[in-house]
Parts: C-alpha cells; structure tokens; sequence
C-alpha cells in the first residue's frame, strides 16, 4: 500500500517544495497531470502551455533519476479525467493511498478544488517565495497603506541582499533616479538564448499544435528553456551580458528590438525553475565582484524581493474576490486588437505583435501601452485581468492579478496604487520611437490625427473627477485641464468620445 500521494503541479517544478519534503521516496507516489481544466480555463497562449507541458515532462524524468515513483498523465492519455482532482482520486483508487501532500497552489481557484476533494488533502506552504503569509500579514497590520517600498526594505533586511550591516549598500534603499532612460541608439544585449526543442519538447509541440490550434498565440518558433539547467544558463547569460545596462534601459521599448536589456527569468521563477533567492544572489554578485552597477542590480531585485514578493501578499490578503474587483466601474468590452486585429496605434499593434510571437512583453509594454490605454478607454478590468492571464507565459494569478487588477487598472480602489497609471502619448513617445512609425501624431492634442492617449487621458481624468480631484499627485493635472480655454477642453472631451465611440466598428 502507497502511504501518500505528493502532488507536483506545473508551476512547482522545484526538488525543494514542501510535497516534496514531505514524502518518502520509498513509500509514496508523486502525481503529475497535464489536465484540460488547467490549460483552458482561460485561452492559454499555445507557447505558454507547450513550456509548461514540456517543463513538468522533464521535471518528472528528473524526480524518477532521483529515486522517486512518478505517476505523470499526459494530456492525451485516454484514461486523463481532465482535471487535478480527478487524476488524485484516480491514482488514489490505483495505488490504494489514503491522503495528499500538496503545496499550496497560487490560486484560489485550485486551493478551492483541493479542499473540496473527497480525500484528505494537505496543503503546505508554498516556500517557493521569501515571505509567508503570515509575515506579510504581521507587516500588513494596522498600516493605512499597503506600500511596496517599505515591504521591499524588510525583505533586504532579511535576507541580507544589498545590506552592509543594517544599512543598504550605498546608503539609499532605491536608484531609481539613475533607471528609466530613454530607448538608447545601439542595444549591446543579444536578447535571451534560445534554445533548440530536443524530443521532448517536440512531442509537446505536436500536442499543442493538435489540441490548441485555435488559440491566440504563435506556437513555433519555440525556444524557451524547459528544464532547470537551461534555466541558469539563461540566467548566468543575463547577469554577464544584460543585468550591467538593465537599469538604465528597464523602461525603455523599441521597434525593433523586443528584448533590450531584459533578463526572462520570470517564465522560469514562476514555475519553480529557479528560486527567486538565488536569481538575486546571481545579481548581488555581480555588484560584489564589479561587473554591474548598483543602480541595475538594486532595480533587478527591488522586482523580484520587492514588487513580486509584494504583489502575492496582497493577492493572498485580499482574498478569492480580488481579480474580479472593479472600483471605477469600466463597462467596456476589450477592444479585438487585443487579440491581433488591426490597429493604426503603433505602439499596441507593437505590444500586441510581440506578445502573439512571444508570450512576452516587458512590464512598461504591459504597464504603460496595453494597460494604459485599458485604462483610459474604461475596458472591464476582469476582461482586461482575463486577457493577461492567458498571453504571458509568466503568468499566474497570484502575480498577474495584482499587477493587472490593482496596479495597471486601479480596479482595487487604491490598494496597490497611490494614482492611477494613466498618461498621455508623451510618456510612450520619450521611452520608445514607436511614435516615429505611428498614423496618429503624438504632437497633436486634437484635431485629425491627434494621438488617442492625448484624448483619452483627458477623457479619463475628467469622468473620475469626483474621485480623484483631491488626490495630491493627481492636483496639478486638473489645474491644467482648468487651465484650458473653454472651447479646446470641450473639444478634448468630444473628440475622445468619437474616438471610443469607433471602438469595436471600425479600425482606430
């Protein structure tokens, strides 16, 4: 008689997680799926599930190298149930086991299907991450806001990245003042390696390009690392040749260059590849030894210690209801360029673009070009949060949720967010030269051709006037709105409510 089955899910692909510490090699059995309920609960980007398939494969012939039973289901197996619960209460029926070991999933959507399970499930704490809930909660009490920065100092303090003592290295906690140049002239990085699919992979790429064929994303080329080793490979690459110039450039976008000085580590980070601990420690590293300045590796860590940490303590805080939070109310439904239909906006079409060939666009693309313009157009916040979910193959609800939901759509009525992130084409035209190859002009504030984020920036701020207008970072933009002659605001206004009557009948 097995003793336990230990559950290891796709975004768990760790020798160091807790199901697995919490077993026996001898006695249990290690359940993997690849199940229909998982890949399709949204509609995944192909690429995003052929790397997770292709990852859980090869993780799974790691465990059994290492003396473990594995019972792996593939997606096309004729006995697969098609969902987690079901392929538990299958293998426990075959190997006569009485209970499971899970850690804990990240999201409330699994942790719910487990608990309700006719079995005994025992989930434990995903140690995956630097803080436990319950220290973020410790931290969270009794504040009146929930702000990044002052979370991100207590993670430096305990883990001891950038300290010098009690203090941090440098004596700031933050370089940001030395980040967020413009696009540079010559991009020096070669982008992320990619690696050629080997058996494996091609396996999983036939299953996909079967059973998902009708997915928004492009399959093939496929090139992202499937196991842990090419994992760091990618990461020693970044920290060599991307990290030194990455605060510099980590806000920057180009035409014709997609990666810039980007590390693409977060596919693998979140799921379980690599832990977020040695990722930073590769990164203080190179500060110590002198081959990146401080300004880049603080940066670097501040989004993963900092912003990602962060960002699942709220998810997990908030509770179950979070993702579906809309506290301005937008109605609209998401415009089909989302999806790669026709836009005469270069920089979506841009994001857009890279997003269908890659699954990835770097956090000011997600931010401040497709976030951005949901947010000024007043798109639903949930289709908005769905559309992420399923185009990022880093994404998982605990950390696309916050990010989405609170920080791009201010839909959690200020819990991320101090502001909303909105602003006008003048921010996208100094971080990038998308504007160059544009049909509107970002120059032009009305009239035929002006750029929408112009008029729509106006647009947002001016329907949420009841809102925001004693919000201090806020003040100074309905001064200038004010400011205006009568007739040029009137103007604004109704050229932007042309402009979003057009959306979804005709190309804009």
């Amino acid at each position: 008689m097995v003793s336990k089955l230990l559950l290891v899910l796709g975004d768990q692909l760790s020798m160091d997680i807790a199901s697995l510490r919490e077993g026996d090699k001898v006695s249990d059995v290690v359940v993997m799926a690849e199940v229909a309920d998982e890949a399709s609960y949204v509609q995944h980007h192909p690429k995003k599930i052929a790397f997770i398939f292709a990852a859980m494969r090869k993780f799974a012939k790691a465990l059994e190298q290492d003396g473990w039973t594995v019972a792996y289901t593939k997606l096309d197996d004729d006995e697969n149930s098609g969902s987690i619960g079901g392929e538990l209460l299958r293998r426990a029926e075959e190997y006569d086991a009485g209970e499971v070991i899970a850690t804990e999933p990240g999201e409330w959507r699994l942790i719910s299907h487990l608990e309700d399970l006719p079995i005994p499930v025992h989930q434990f704490q995903n140690d995956l991450f630097i803080a436990s809930h319950k220290e973020f909660e410790d931290w969270a009490e009794g504040r009146k806001a929930l702000r990044m920065e002052y979370f991100y100092r207590d993670m430096r303090r305990k883990t001891g990245l950038l300290m010098d003592g009690d203090k941090p290295v440098g004596e700031k906690w933050n370089f940001d003042h030395d980040n967020r140049k413009p696009a540079p002239d010559e991009v020096t990085f070669d982008g992320p390696l990619k690696f050629e699919p080997d058996e494996i992979v091609e396996d999983v790429l036939d299953l996909v390009e079967t059973r998902f064929d009708n997915s928004f994303g492009d399959l093939r080329p496929f090139w992202f690392a499937t196991d842990r080793g090419q994992a760091l490979e990618q990461l020693n690459h970044f920290i060599e040749h991307g990290l030194p110039k990455f605060g510099d450039f980590q806000d920057a976008m180009l035409n014709d260059n997609r990666f810039l000085y980007h590390g693409l580590v977060s596919f693998y980070m979140n799921a379980g590849l690599l832990s977020p601990l040695e990722v930073c420690e590769a990164a203080a590293k190179a500060y110590d030894d002198g081959n990146a300045p401080i300004n880049a590796v603080e940066g670097f860590i501040r989004q993963i210690i900092g912003w990602r940490e962060y960002v699942r303590g709220i998810y997990f805080l908030e509770g179950p209801d979070y993702p579906r939070r809309n506290g301005l109310n937008h109605q609209r439904g998401l415009p089909d360029f989302y999806w790669g239909a026709e836009t005469k906006m270069n920089c979506i079409s841009k994001a857009v673009a890279q997003t269908k060939e890659d699954a990835y666009a770097h956090h000011i693309q997600r931010l401040m070009v497709t976030g951005n313009f949901a947010l000024l157009a007043g798109i639903n916040p949930n289709e908005v949060h769905e559309w992420y979910l399923a185009v990022y193959a880093d994404a998982y609800e605990w950390v696309e949720a916050p990010n989405v939901v609170g920080m791009s759509q201010f839909a959690d009525g200020g819990i991320i967010a101090s502001k909303p992130y909105v602003s006008s084409g003048s921010y996208i035209n100094k971080m990038s030269d998308y504007c160059k190859n544009c049909d509107y002009s970002v120059s032009k504030k009305t009239g035929d051709g002006a750029c929408p984020f112009n008029l729509l920036y106006w647009h947002f701020l001016i329907r949420h006037r009841d809102r925001f207008d004693n919000n201090p970072r806020m003040a100074q933009m309905y001064r200038v709105f004010d400011r205006m002659d009568e007739e040029r605001r009137e103007t604004v206004l109704a050229e932007a409510d042309a402009f979003l009557e057009k959306l979804g009948k005709e190309v804009v």
